[in-house]
């Protein structure tokens, strides 16, 4: 198939199209940045607020709400798919694309809690296949597909600013393999992993070398040990159970809004910015700790993890998780940063019991939350790797991983989400 000139013309053209399609994710992502900055910390400091107050997001999760429900109505493609059905790799039509940008900019800077991983999906396919319709290339659905993946891959990597992580989630989201690719994935994916922690221990215990392709960085990284698998085990277990739940009730919050697109997403929205003000009633900081993707929050929270009490830790993680369900149902964006940043509190919280650690506590949480919610384990293991940037913890991202995944996959599998219709039944 390489020489095939048919394929060779796609590989030419998707290089072409990742310049335009890379650029057009960096100003969105960037006008989603300072929407959010605007409404979130600009307008509340020239009111004369420290942090916004416990009242802010409900006025702009109503406006969010009702932009949405009307986007999901009246324009082609609803928006986008919903985010409780997770990750989609199947490529956005040029004419959805309208929707989907609008419905991602009115979700996210006022207070969506998801992420904009899914609406960049959508953007770079559906700009490639846009672009290739400008350029008269020759439409096949072979070529199609190979030309939205391509772009949904160079926006994509806009986000986690690795083009590794992109790739993987795109080949592992289109289901490459079939579902006998998890079978055989799963066994050598957890042996590798305690492979690791094996001739880590061996090698520390000896004083032997075995000679290995690996650099050294020049930087503290914790050392695992028993306590930490032990740790990491029961944690993915419970992580897996408590996201599986949000995502079920995400599933929920879908079927509500189906039958009611307008007033079904304005009640989400509302209960979602709820979550947010009792947040800040009960702790004092910020309602934008729920109301919104978290990346940011993510960033603070692993610079100092110890700046968070136990109350803090779980305010967060009962009111941001009740938000992340709802908005996964009723609002439009990604569903990657939430769960991070729940699986990072989580670690935290968890982080004093004897023998877990901080590091391997939030390294495990991580990953175990990502498999959680996207049934993707060699994404979440290739992504929290990335992000923390530390092999050390590769081995019990490894299990954390491969231990939610095979757990979601044993609960009851619950309602399907439904179809995301929007004006004259364009999906």
């Amino acid at each position: 198939m390489l020489r095939t000139p048919a394929y060779q013309k796609a590989l030419l053209l998707s290089a072409l199209l990742g310049v335009p399609v890379s650029l057009a994710a960096f100003w969105f992502l960037a006008a989603l940045h300072e929407l959010e900055h605007l409404m979130w910390a600009e307008l509340p400091a020239r009111l004369g607020w420290g942090i916004p107050p416990w009242w802010w997001p409900l006025p702009l999760l109503a406006v969010a709400g009702l932009a949405v429900g009307l986007v999901v109505k009246r324009l082609p493609g609803a928006g986008g798919h919903i985010p409780a059905a997770g990750l989609n790799a199947k490529g956005t039509t040029p004419a959805a694309l309208p929707g989907v940008i609008l419905a991602a900019v009115v979700s996210l800077p006022l207070g969506a809690t998801l992420g904009p991983e899914a609406p960049l999906i959508a953007l770079g396919g559906g700009l490639a296949l846009l672009l290739a319709e400008l350029m008269r290339s020759q439409k096949t659905p072979q070529g199609s597909a190979l030309l939205g993946a391509a772009g949904a891959a160079a926006a994509l990597a806009a986000i986690f600013g690795n083009p590794l992580a992109a790739a993987v989630i795109l080949i592992e989201m289109a289901g490459v393999g079939g579902p006998q690719l998890f079978a055989v994935m799963l066994p050598a994916l957890l042996s590798s992993g305690i492979g690791a922690l094996v001739f880590t221990g061996f090698g520390r215990w000896t004083g032997l070398s075995t000679g290995n392709l690996s650099l050294t960085l020049g930087v503290p990284i914790p050392r695992l040990d028993a306590g930490d698998v032990l740790w990491t085990v029961v944690m993915a277990v419970g992580i897996a159970v408590a996201l599986h739940t949000v995502r079920a009730a995400g599933r929920r919050a879908a079927g509500f809004v189906s039958a009611r697109p307008i007033t079904g997403t304005v009640i989400c929205a509302l209960a979602a910015g709820a979550c947010a003000a009792v947040y800040t009633l009960a702790v004092g900081r910020s309602p934008a700790d729920v109301a919104s993707s978290g990346q940011a929050l993510l960033g603070r929270m692993a610079e100092d993890p110890h700046s968070w009490g136990v109350g803090a830790l779980v305010a967060v993680l009962l009111c941001k998780g009740v938000a992340y369900g709802l908005c996964l149902g009723g609002l439009r964006g990604g569903p990657i940063f939430p769960a991070l940043l729940l699986g990072a509190a989580a670690g935290v919280l968890l982080a004093p019991l004897p023998g877990l650690g901080v590091a391997p506590g939030m390294a495990a949480g991580m990953a175990a939350a990502a498999a959680a919610m996207l049934r993707l384990p060699v994404s979440s293991v290739v992504l929290v790797v990335l992000v923390l940037r530390s092999e050390e913890v590769i081995p019990v991202v490894i299990i954390a991983s491969v231990v939610a995944f095979v757990t979601v996959q044993l609960l009851p599998a619950g309602r399907p989400v439904p179809p995301a219709v929007g004006r004259k039944g364009a999906t």
